[in-house]
């Protein structure tokens, strides 16, 4: 089986990936090989996501994914957008960034919002036809957080179609259908690693 690096520091995205990816990679984390992360520069997902894997696969000599993704809230304008994990600040806790999020929505009444990944594969650090992939996953901003599973902002995006957070999904189903599954499902094969 082929080895990749995971291009993250977020342990909950670590989870998630090597649970979609059992079976078609061995899995290591850019913490494990001690990679140094670089800044997220870019000004999209898209963008932060390649600079992500192109550093992991430049320090590690192995095929990298990446993933930048985040929280648009049509009524905020599509913020946080790619400013999600440090909405409150830098190193702000998943509670802290719900607190401002819910602020900041409580003159509104458009709840819509939706999670966007881009996910990106690269053979090597010099990899001049990357394999990217961006979807996005549909719903709308709660009140008040609900649920214990999941991570960021999980516990206030409600999913009409489940009628629950989904932070009150269990993982299985949350890969299935969230941006990241999806992105990750499609990615795979476009890399023809399912059938």
């Amino acid at each position: 089986m082929k080895k990749i690096i995971l291009a993250t520091g977020n342990l909950g995205k670590v989870r998630e990936l090597n649970a979609m990816l059992d079976g078609h990679y061995t899995v290591v984390s850019q913490k494990q090989l001690k990679v140094i992360e670089v800044p997220e520069t870019g000004s999209s997902f898209i963008e932060n996501a390649l600079i992500k894997a192109r550093n992991a696969a430049s320090q590690s000599q192995l095929p990298a994914l990446a993933d930048d993704s985040g929280l648009e809230v049509e009524a905020l304008e599509g913020e946080p957008g790619i400013y999600s994990a440090r909405y409150a600040g830098e190193n702000a806790s998943d509670e802290e960034n719900i607190t401002k999020l819910l602020k900041a929505m409580e003159s509104h009444t458009n709840r819509k919002a939706n999670f966007c990944c881009a996910m990106v594969f690269v053979r090597d650090a010099q990899d001049s036809d990357p394999v990217i992939i961006e979807r996005r996953w549909y719903g709308e901003i709660l009140k008040t957080p609900i649920g214990k599973n999941g991570f960021g902002y999980d516990p206030i995006f409600y999913l009409k179609e489940y009628d629950c957070s989904s932070a009150q999904l269990n993982p299985e189903t949350k890969n299935r259908i969230s941006h990241r599954g999806l992105a990750l499902r499609d990615l795979l094969a476009e890399l023809s690693l399912i059938e």
